[in-house]
């Protein structure tokens, strides 16, 4: 959002509309054209009104469908703003974020040279899949389920009478999840900073998210129990390689957590495993520390962003709403997508180069959280593909960086009431890469950020 001038975009373009729904249809089409761009900063209520002759509570709701939407958030004494991925279809065009040249590591995405070759699983899966499967066959597949189970329960989740199934990958099983067990209005403890992707769901099915602080070792207890406390009706955990900041649930930690989620047995608890074998640590999950719980293990980040698929573990009446829900949509996973993760699972030379990938980000992370700390900054990155930076100024890091041929995502993106910061997407580094980086953020940051914890 820093590379416009936002107050001069808004200045040309005029919001139209007499009724509040024609209000925000004017805003969402300034959305859509990309005339209004992520972090523009609409009129003060009082303004618009002013501008349109209209009430004040005219606008009001006109701005208060267009949050309940997700198209845009309060600020504070920011005022309202657009999200920075609202949930519209912008016209097709190039991410200003990236200029021409720039090394890229701003978009989270794993190495596509790390990333197990599809060729021998798709030619087997060929024969296996000769017999096409109709409506009345298709579902989770035995196999996979399986499988899933086996390396599960092998990381200590605990399975005994859990029922599994099959999502389009973590984010469409916590989609599920939430509407299952919520209604808008209901409050969702989130992890701040957390998954963006995860922050603008909330944000479009309209629930309320409550930040819980995080450190290297995940939510902080203390956070988690002040959410809960607060009326959130659900909450949502990152096992391992936490986006943005890398962080994992130790063993201590995750004692804490399940000791505070004893105390309120009847909220959600979703935890999301998305790096899986990447993980070069331990997992320990919180899984049935309450009632309704649901654990979710994709595999996009280990064997390619486009296999969107998830197993997803949990109670027996968690997992029935979750495939009654996916029954009065798309049905059920592609079959032929189920065969080809199963292969992949059982390939040998598939793990190897999963494993290869996991020490790879691990000694990329290392180096450039090391390269970093000899310039005097901190920086957190435990597991995953991504570090994260705390900054004092988001704006100049994010820019000075683009200047010296950087494409970093600045931290706006992920936080609610955390610090500032900017996160780094390890993946595209080589060795050469981390040295003349760690000037570059050096140079570009200013004085080092305060450490990524939330404090209220």
């Amino acid at each position: 959002m820093c590379y416009y001038n936002l107050l001069t975009v808004i200045a040309r373009y005029q919001i139209a509309g007499a009724t509040s729904a024609a209000i925000s249809a004017s805003v969402e089409q300034g959305v859509r054209t990309g005339v209004l761009p992520a972090g523009a900063a609409l009129p003060p209520v009082r303004v618009l009104a002013a501008d349109l002759r209209v009430s004040a509570g005219t606008v009001a709701k006109a701005y208060q469908l267009l949050r309940q939407r997700g198209v845009v958030e309060t600020a504070g004494r920011n005022g309202t703003r657009v999200r920075a991925r609202p949930p519209v279809q912008p016209r097709a065009g190039g991410d200003p974020s990236v200029p021409p040249g720039a090394l890229d590591l701003s978009a989270g995405e794993p190495d596509p040279r790390l990333v197990p070759g599809y060729g021998p699983a798709l030619r087997r899966l060929a024969d296996a899949a000769a017999t096409p499967v109709g409506y009345r066959d298709a579902g989770a597949l035995p196999e996979l389920i399986d499988l899933g189970r086996e390396r599960l329960a092998a990381d200590g989740v605990p399975l005994d009478g859990v029922g599994l199934t099959v999502t389009a990958g973590a984010l469409d099983g916590i989609e599920r999840l939430l509407t299952t067990h919520l209604r808008p209005g209901d409050r969702v403890a989130v992890e701040d900073p957390g998954w963006a992707n995860l922050l603008d769901l909330v944000a479009a099915l309209g629930f309320e998210p409550v930040p819980v602080p995080v450190d290297s070792d995940g939510p902080i207890q203390a956070g988690l129990h002040a959410a809960l406390a607060s009326g959130a009706a659900a909450v949502v955990v990152t096992a391992r390689a936490h986006n943005p900041t890398g962080a994992a649930v130790g063993a201590q930690r995750a004692a804490e957590l399940r000791a505070v989620l004893a105390g309120f047995p009847g909220v959600l608890l979703i935890e999301d495993d998305h790096s899986a074998e990447l993980s070069q640590v331990p997992l320990h999950p919180l899984a049935g520390a309450v009632r309704n719980w649901a654990f979710l293990r994709s595999v996009s980040k280990p064997y390619g962003p486009d296999l969107r698929l998830a197993v997803l573990a949990g109670d027996e009446a968690t997992v029935a709403r979750v495939v009654g829900r996916m029954r009065m949509g798309t049905g059920w996973v592609s079959t032929l997508l189920q065969r080809l993760v199963v292969d992949l699972w059982r390939d040998p030379a598939a793990a190897a180069t999963v494993g290869r990938a996991g020490a790879g980000y691990a000694s990329r992370r290392s180096a450039l959280i090391a390269a970093l700390a000899e310039r005097g900054l901190a920086a957190y990155g435990r597991t995953g593909i991504n570090i994260w930076v705390p900054v004092p100024d988001e704006t100049r890091a994010v820019t000075g960086l683009r200047d010296r041929g950087y494409a970093v995502a600045p931290g706006a993106r992920f936080r609610l009431a955390s610090g500032p910061g900017v996160r780094i997407t390890v993946s595209p580094l080589s060795d050469a890469d981390v040295a003349p980086l760690a000037e570059a953020i050096a140079a570009s940051s200013g004085a080092p950020g305060r450490p990524f914890t939330f404090t209220a």
